[in-house]
């Protein structure tokens, strides 16, 4: 039985470890092509280590699949535009993009440098958009289709306070993807969005008493509910052609359970037919909202 993404031809970055690691060895066995984009740096975004991107491209090759490595930095234009054009260069086409790369600056909002802010925000933000940026032109052009798979967080989702950078980048990353979406459905491209759970080397980072529970760390987690390799399975799905009728959406991806959210619509409408006074507002807001808001405190 041939792969559920034969002939298919994939850029994931971030794939030199963790997630983004699993995606590419699940995407080359189900028929993929695979450019495996990692620049190998620190949870922080420090350094530079070609070593997981290299050996991911060799396990998927001691497996029978096809990939090639790359070392780009996403969020440059430049580079960027490269990676998309080595997919188009080795595999003649490229279907479908998967955003995976991302650093961890943490720190309480009282305390962030704007190096630490502008750091992770160029990362998520910029790299998603610059990648995405290349691989449309080329939707735009052929018109024959694509997926588009961005990776947004618990974080932005449920608001991390430790994490405020992370947090806006991984829903702004949200907003990109639902404009992408409905800029490029015209031509028969999917854009969705994944929250993942899984032990990576970032939640590695998280203090213990901040964690979730203790199974959060990497140690001996292959084939527990902690395994990232559990979040790649539904992500082979949504890349798929059977996924067409899916755009704009987010799932969130944890152990072995799969959320659709819900996007954002209204939930109370406060409608008037002139301007309000402020007295008129002090009165409509507890009435007409209370259903949905806190009670006030008393006193």
């Amino acid at each position: 039985m041939a792969g559920r993404l034969e002939g298919k031809a994939a850029v994931i970055t971030g794939a030199g470890r963790g997630i983004g690691r699993e995606v590419a060895l699940l995407y080359a066995a189900q028929g993929a092509n695979v450019v495996v984009n990692d620049l190998g740096v620190a949870v922080d975004g420090e350094g530079t280590d070609n070593s997981p991107a290299a050996q991911t491209v060799a396990d998927i090759k001691a497996a029978g699949g096809s990939a090639s490595v790359n070392y780009a930095d996403v969020a440059d234009m430049d580079q960027a535009e490269g990676l998309v054009r080595q997919a188009l260069n080795e595999y003649g086409q490229l279907d479908i993009l998967v955003n995976v790369a991302g650093i961890l600056r943490d720190r309480m909002v009282f305390n962030m440098t704007e190096k630490e802010w502008d750091a992770v925000v160029r990362v998520h933000m910029k790299g998603t958009f610059a990648t995405t940026r290349f691989a449309s032109i080329h939707w735009r052009q052929r018109r024959e289709g694509g997926r588009l798979i961005n990776f947004t967080s618990g974080s932005g989702l449920f608001g991390a306070p430790g994490q405020p950078n992370y947090a806006a980048a991984k829903m702004g990353i949200w907003g990109f993807t639902l404009s992408c979406a409905n800029a490029l459905g015209r031509y028969g491209v999917t854009a969705n969005s994944i929250g993942p759970g899984a032990a990576t080397r970032m939640t590695d980072t998280v203090p213990t008493e901040r964690r979730r529970s203790a199974a959060n760390s990497t140690d001996d987690i292959s084939g527990t509910e902690r395994d990232p390799a559990n979040v790649a399975v539904p992500m082979v799905y949504l890349a798929s052609d059977d996924a067409q009728h899916i755009t704009g959406r987010c799932f969130g991806i944890s152990g072995y359970r799969l959320t659709l959210y819900n996007t954002i619509e209204p939930l109370i409408v406060l409608q008037g037919n002139k301007m309000w006074t402020v007295d008129e507002m002090y009165e409509a807001v507890p009435t007409h909202f209370a259903s949905a808001l806190p009670k006030p405190a008393d006193g």
